[in-house]
């Protein structure tokens, strides 16, 4: 029984049933009610389990399937109509023929099961930043997610139906069919706002609203319509005088994203009065407003974070965000407790227990209980630094834009770009050695554009184009920094402490965005006096801090060189004044 009269959903819905021919249609009306009734059923076919409800209320665990663990790049698909705009950064098949190869696959996909219709939107549903999506799925472990991610249900419909066009939502499609790798498809086509995605049931693939809808369709709507959807964390900074300044930053998976987006500041700050409010930790959408500077909003309500390595220590805000109402994926099962573990949660993994495989498990033949990748889907009101403007519709006002990225030697600790052009180029020539949050090979370094590569769905070179364009456009731009977290000593130990400390930096770079604070040329932009970072507290001499700031002239030619190779992809559509940049880099480093 369709909840709605929008005559472009109710056909669209129709189609794609009589296309995956489900026993039963459900529609997603975003009560508890019929939350707890998908509960019920998710347990009884074992789809779920539930936790320990005294130390863990609301909590389940989830296991994906073993050849089904993260997203998976080589099967995800941008399918402009002309090659040419999905660029060489993107996997492209001919729509028609991807829509062919996909029917196929999807006929009948659903016999046997439920087909869920979940109404959805990105951002708050009464801000005018928010975009709708309905997502048809067969699981319900998707629909439970799309709940905590999302906000969803009947209110999403009549703000979409009382919208200036009803016909504009997002077409999101995922069938598990049967969890084949060789036929797993994650597909936008961005010109008819659609996202199919087939044969697999892990969330970065499954939860449509998340990378696929936030960032891949989002940046492809947001260049046709002057605005930009980017894969940044937003947090506000308030000072000692209660006065609160934001700040996005973009960082590729599993470079401590989520640990920034929730930083408790070191007690030498804390004391003073200073608090860290976390608005976002993955996704900003940002648009100019009539003041003239750019305004962001975190168009998710939850987090989907990696567990291992989350503690009281790295991050103590994510840990307690998910004590209640999360939904845990591929982590340790404690049976002791019937709780959760997970590889850096602490010492002292269980004795008796499950592995991410559901298989006995008490790690002392050293293989690892949690998957690398594993989990928490937790809703983002939980956490405890959680902004005051987090629901706001309008969003907050960004002073400064942070690019960062995982490299052992060659960027400082921080720097500045010398204008909105020069930073584009900063955010352009980002890379950082890869994680496991994606398959493939852990520890190579690759260039991430503003951690985008993976997410951008048109060509990367209009995508630079579109900043470019954009800095034009803002009459009080943000100033735009970059920082490495991560240089290591001879030994391979990371030198600088990270996790609270960085709040040492933010405060420079915020100081900066508002010309409040000093800073010294570099070949490279502009890098803080040793003396403007506060170590107060902190076992680092000024030093070590010189050497975290130092700027190897060898190291950044032969980074220059690679830029070059990284540049010669994107052809004649790399914007010339990226090449300018690049050149003046060359130049300043001779």
């Amino acid at each position: 029984m369709s909840l709605t009269k929008n005559k472009e959903v109710n056909e669209w819905v129709g189609e794609m049933a009589a296309m995956t021919k489900p026993d039963a249609v459900v529609w997603i009306d975003g009560s508890e009610e019929q939350l707890n009734q998908l509960r019920k059923e998710a347990l009884s076919t074992g789809e779920i389990i539930a936790l320990n409800q005294e130390k863990l209320p609301g909590c389940f665990i989830h296991r994906t399937a073993v050849n089904d663990v993260a997203r998976v790049e080589n099967r995800t698909f941008i399918c402009s109509r002309e090659k040419e705009n999905s660029g060489p950064t993107n996997n492209w098949t001919d729509p028609a023929e991807m829509y062919a190869r996909l029917r196929k696959l999807y006929d009948g996909a659903m016999k046997g099961r439920t087909m869920y219709v979940i109404p959805f939107s990105m951002s708050v549903p009464e801000s005018p930043f928010a975009k709708f999506g309905i997502e048809i799925t067969d699981s319900i472990y998707v629909v439970l997610n799309m709940a905590i991610m999302t906000r969803i249900g009947v209110r999403v419909l009549k703000c979409l139906d009382a919208s200036a066009n009803p016909a504009d939502f997002t077409k999101g499609l995922h069938a598990k069919a049967g969890i084949d790798e060789e036929n797993r498809y994650i597909v936008q086509f961005p010109e008819d706002n659609a996202i199919w995605s087939i044969n697999s049931g892990y969330g970065g693939n499954v939860l449509l609203g998340k990378k696929c809808f936030a960032l891949r369709i989002a940046s492809y709507l947001g260049r046709q319509e002057g605005w930009m959807a980017e894969h940044m964390l937003i947090l506000g900074i308030e000072n000692p005088r209660g006065e609160i300044r934001y700040l996005a930053a973009a960082f590729p998976s599993a470079c401590g994203k989520t640990n920034l987006a929730m930083l408790i500041p070191p007690e030498v700050y804390s004391k003073k009065g200073y608090k860290v409010w976390c608005v976002g930790d993955d996704i900003a959408w940002l648009r100019i407003k009539p003041d003239g500077r750019l305004w962001a909003v975190n168009p998710e309500s939850g987090f989907f974070g990696v567990a291992p390595g989350t503690n009281m220590k790295s991050n103590p805000n994510a840990l307690l965000s998910c004590q209640k109402n999360t939904i845990f994926t591929n982590v340790v099962h404690n049976l002791d407790d019937n709780t959760v573990w997970w590889e850096g949660l602490d010492k002292n993994p269980p004795k008796n227990a499950l592995n991410w495989k559901g298989e006995r498990w008490d790690s002392a033949d050293g293989s690892k209980g949690a998957h690398p990748n594993s989990r928490f889907t937790a809703p983002a009101k939980q956490c405890p630094c959680i902004s005051s403007e987090f629901e706001s519709p309008e969003g907050v006002p960004i002073s400064a834009l942070v690019f960062g990225g995982r490299r052992a030697k060659t960027a400082p600790l921080v720097y500045q770009s010398r204008d909105w052009d020069h930073g584009v180029f900063v955010g352009s020539i980002m890379a950082s050695e890869t994680t496991a949050a994606a398959a493939g090979a852990v520890g190579v370094v690759r260039r991430d554009p503003m951690a985008m590569l993976p997410f951008c769905g048109y060509h990367m070179g209009d995508y630079f184009s579109h900043w470019l364009e954009m800095g034009k456009r803002i009459p009080k731009p943000p100033k735009i920094f970059n920082v490495n977290w991560f240089r290591t000593d001879e030994n391979g130990s990371f030198i600088w402490p990270g996790y609270g400390e960085n709040m040492r930096v933010l405060e420079w770079i915020i100081k900066r965005a508002f010309d409040e604070a000093d800073a010294v040329e570099s070949p490279i932009g502009y890098l803080p006096r040793p003396e403007e970072i506060n170590l107060e507290g902190l076992d680092i001499s000024l030093d070590t801090l010189k050497g975290l700031l130092n700027v190897d002239r060898d190291l950044w030619r032969e980074e220059a060189k690679g830029i070059r190779e990284f540049y010669a992809k994107f052809g004649d559509k790399l914007p010339q004044k990226l090449k300018e940049e690049l050149d003046r880099l060359e130049k300043n480093l001779a």
